[in-house]
């Protein structure tokens, strides 16, 4: 199932990823800084939602409340939830 997360508080737009089971992949981030999350997206390519939560979901950018990393974590989870009801 392909997912849309719609981010807060961070430079990316939106996330975009496929989530099958608790199985993330091809994850696309819109806006934001390329490089590197092109970076995160290939590294976390095929991880469960419960690795990608434990490696980002504290992270903060700068002097924000969250980052990019942070921002998947939470779409990841919400997407795993959201399957779940289904």
């Amino acid at each position: 199932m392909r997912y849309k997360y719609r981010t807060r508080g961070v430079c990316s737009q939106e996330i975009s990823f496929d989530i099958n089971g608790n199985v993330i992949t091809n994850i696309e981030f819109f806006g934001g800084c390329p490089g590197n999350l092109k970076a995160i997206a290939k590294v976390v390519d095929g991880k469960t939602v419960e690795e990608i939560e434990e490696l980002f979901s504290d992270i903060r950018c700068g002097n924000k409340p969250t980052s990019c990393s942070a921002q998947l974590a939470h779409a990841v989870r919400e997407a795993y939830e959201a399957s779940k009801a289904i």
